[in-house]
Formats: C-alpha cells, structure tokens, sequence
C-alpha cells in the first residue's frame, strides 16, 4: 500500500484549524516531544527515543466522586435522618462528616461548578442547559480554560470515568450529530455511561448513552442503580487488569432522589408504618438526632413550617396514608441507592483498593425537591389541573406509586422535613434548605481521626482543588491546548486533621 507522506507541520497546522473550529479533540494535550534519541544509517546504528506517557506517581490514590440528587439535610441516618444509608454511614463513621457544606439550589449549576472547581456562572451554568440565554454567565458553554477534574486528572495520570446524570451539555449538542466537546467524552472522561441530556430519568426505562452512542432501551426490569454500579464495576476491573498500578477517577451521579422515585416493593416496603406519624414528627426526631450526632448545635431549634404546609394532625386519613405512601417509597428508593452505591465500595474493598482510595460523597445537589406539590403526583395529569383534582387521582392510583407505571414526587410537606433543619427547599438560593447539604469524606491514607466532625465552611467549588492537594496533582498550565483560568475554590485539606482550624473559604455568593 502506498502511503502518502504529509509533513509533520503540515499534520499540526491541521489539528490546530480544527481546534480553531470550536471542535476540540477528546485527546489528552500531547504535543510532539522533542526526540532524544540518535538517527543513524540502520536500525543497529540507530537509538531510539519514545515520547514519555503522563504517569501518576507510584501509589497514587484513586479518586471517587459519588453525587445524590434532591437530598435534603435532615433524610439520610449518617446526618440524622430516618432514611438508613449503611454505607454513607460506614464511610462517614471512617471517614469525615462535613456539616457546612453548600451547594447552589439548583443541579446543573451545581455540577458545573463541581467538575470545574469554578462557581456556577464563572463556569457560564447560571441556570439549567435548557433555560440556557446567550450571555457569558448563562450560555451553557463551560469553557475550556476551565478545565473539568477529569481532564485535569487525565493529565496527571489517571484514567477517567463517569456514570450517571450530566445534564451540563448545551442543548443544541444535543444531537447524534454533536458537536460532542462539550459531552462527558469531550470534557475528559474517557469513558461515560448514563443520560447525558436531561435533569430526571425514569428508573425503569432510562435512557441510555454510552459514550456518544444510544443505548437500546432496556426493558429487563433492572433498575438504573443497578445498570450504573454494574458498569462503574465493570470500568474499575477492566482498568485493573488492564494497567493495575494506574489510578483511577470515577465519578457516579445517581438519578436518585430526583423524582420519578421509582423503587422496587421490596425497599420500600421496609418502611411500612415508619412514617404514619407524618412530617411534624419526623422534624422533631430528626432534630433530636442531628443533636446527638453533633450535625447541627446543641441549642437548634425547629423553624416554622413552611409557608403552606399543613400541620400533619389536621389531614384526613386518606391523605395521611397516600402521604404516608410517599415517603415510604422515597426512603425506599435513597436505601436502595446507598445499597448499589455499597456494591462498588465493596468491589473496592475486595480488591484491596479502598484503603487508597479518596472519596467525597455530595449528598445532594441542593436541597430537597421543590417540585412534589403539597398534595403530591404519581403521573402527569397534564396542565390546569387543581390541588383537589390531583389529590383525587392521587388517591385512586395509591398503588402505582414507586412502580413503573408512575411518576412519582412526594408532597412539600416531606421535602420540608428531609431538609431540616433548615427553612425552604430546592431551587431556594436565598435559604439553607436550598444549599445546604450534607458532605462525607473518607480517606484513610490521611484521615487519622475517624467519625470526625467538621464545621468549617465549605462549597461545591472545594471539592477540585481538596481532590488535587491530597493526590498531590497539579493543573497544567495548558490542557488541550487552552491556557486555564484559576480554580476559585478553597481546598479544605487543611481540616481534615484539625477539627478546629479556622475557615479559609470566607467569602461565596449564591
């Protein structure tokens, strides 16, 4: 075969008109190295010289990233709440509780500024990709002079993977047709599976992207949890057979909670009965809880409720067993995602990775969910329909709620009460119950005291640069050819061993 014979410069002009076009290459930067090696008149008379690989120093952690979406403060037991989470509990009880954290109150600004380090609109997310309007802050465009944590560790080593939600995609990417840089696998990840396009998925039917490419749906009754921590196990073995000293990044985001909350019976109904004394008392035992943990002060007190909620003792029956209904299935649904989140831990303490493995766990996006109604929804009903009207059709589809046959969100009474104790609730950036989430940190290798409690203030925007100081990474000063803008957050490092150190992220807006 003839091969055509392009000048090097010539094959760089190339690559540098099509960077030019906005269409970056998903590589890593590597431009040509200088070669150090000796030409000579045959190979025996030739040495030769091949450009070095980027290469993690020699037992460098693995990173993981794990995101829950519309979790509230007060509903998880690792932060007090009613809902069990054995394995945040276990990572938390060996790890670290974060009581200050914040995120933005709403989930693609908030993702933005995690995977950047950057703040929702310096990372041009100010609202969601489909509310997106052509100004810097609010375009969708996150730039590549904000590098994401995946690019970023990528050239320093580590492979990179992603499961789950995205939605940080503009919109009109969103096509079979691309432009796909600004897509998992176009912003670093090397591999990617889950829905790129959306802010909820059904659990049942979800629609599936791997890479760039659609899924078949899937119709064998497994629920998204299980697709995705079978594929996140997948991706951690295949690296380890294939490179076991490399170290990894992976990053889950979860579709639970985020309405649908859709679960098998078997979870929800574990929670049979535990919710029949409704929303007012759960703020009351959670609160106690949160004070015995040390989550939250001694002298807390409950808030009032929320403008609207009705107190629980003046329901009829009917509506405290469908509200009741709902919250069983919510807590379902959050069990059930802790226990597929504790098969890759468990995948990772089998293969004897976890005690080098740092994990940050964001329990929530921003608060709890804004979008239930006060009455609730099982389906779409479809637009004008009344609170009386809903709470009727709710009633008569009680038994559709968790399966597949609904679509489900629970009433505002519940997101008040998983959000204690703090006021208001998702969407909320003027109030805690919108931003503040609880935050676990587990890492072994440097956390000498385990179940500590830490109250420093803290952001989404902290994650990147803790992740990079305790791996000890460095930002190029250059990926893919873009010169980076700096990190805006603040990396806690320094209060992993100082339960009193003084808080170092002073100023932030919302």
């Amino acid at each position: 075969m003839k091969r055509s014979l392009i000048p090097a410069k010539a094959l760089v002009l190339a690559a540098m008109a099509w960077m030019g076009t906005g269409q970056s290459a998903n590589g890593q930067h590597t431009p040509i190295q200088p070669y150090k090696g000796k030409i000579g008149k045959t190979i025996k008379e030739t040495s030769e010289s091949w450009a070095e690989k980027k290469k993690a120093p020699s037992g460098a952690p693995n990173v993981v990233w794990i995101l829950l979406d519309d979790v509230g403060y007060g509903a998880i037991s690792t932060f007090g709440g009613l809902i069990n989470t054995p394995t945040l509990d276990s990572l938390a009880n060996n790890g670290l509780r974060y009581t200050n954290f914040h995120t933005t109150a709403i989930c693609a600004p908030t993702r933005a500024a995690l995977l950047t380090g950057r703040n929702s609109h310096s990372a041009h997310m100010g609202l969601f990709p489909e509310t997106a309007i052509g100004t810097p802050g609010y375009d969708a465009q996150i730039p590549f002079e904000k590098a994401t944590a995946a690019e970023i560790l990528k050239e320093n080593g580590y492979n990179t993977f992603a499961l789950g939600k995205w939605h940080i995609t503009p919109l009109a990417d969103l096509t079979p047709a691309g432009p796909f840089n600004r897509w998992p696998t176009g912003r670093g990840f090397e591999q990617f599976y889950g829905f790129p396009s959306r802010g909820s998925i059904d659990q049942w039917h979800a629609e599936l992207w791997e890479g760039t490419h659609r899924q078949k749906d899937q119709q064998d009754g497994k629920h998204f949890n299980e697709l995705i921590a079978d594929r996140a196990i997948s991706y951690v073995s295949g690296q380890k057979a294939g490179n076991p000293d490399k170290p990894f990044f992976l990053y889950i985001a979860t579709g639970a909670g985020h309405a649908p909350h859709q679960v098998a019976k078997q979870w929800s109904d574990k929670y049979k009965g535990k919710f029949d004394g409704g929303w007012d008392e759960y703020r009351q035992k959670v609160l106690a809880n949160q004070i015995k943990l040390g989550v939250v002060p001694k002298d807390a007190k409950l808030p009032p409720r929320n403008v609207g909620v009705k107190e629980w003792a003046t329901l009829s029956a009917d509506e405290k067993k469908l509200y009741a209904r709902f919250m069983e299935t919510y807590a379902g649904f959050i069990e059930y995602t802790d226990y597929e989140i504790g098969r890759v831990i468990s995948h990772l303490k089998e293969s004897g990775q976890l005690e080098n493995t740092l994990i940050f766990v964001s329990v929530g996006d921003n608060g709890a969910s804004k979008e239930g109604t006060f009455v609730g929804t099982v389906n779409h009903y479809g637009a004008g329909i009344t609170e009386e009207q809903r709470l009727k059709k709710n009633l008569e589809n009680i038994d559709l709620i968790g399966s597949e046959f609904s679509k489900v969100n629970y009433p505002l009474g519940w997101a008040a009460a998983t959000n204690v104790p703090f006021r208001q609730w998702k969407q909320d950036a003027n109030s805690e119950g919108g931003t503040h989430n609880p935050l676990i940190v587990f890492y072994p290798k440097a956390i000498k005291e385990k179940g500590g409690i830490r109250n420093q203030y803290s952001h989404i925007i902290d994650l990147l640069p803790t992740t990079l100081e305790l791996i000890q990474a460095k930002v190029p000063e250059h990926i893919n050819g873009y010169k980076q803008d700096p990190i805006e957050g603040t990396s806690l490092a320094y209060s992993l061993n100082d339960a009193a150190a003084k808080d170092r992220h002073n100023v932030q807006y919302y």
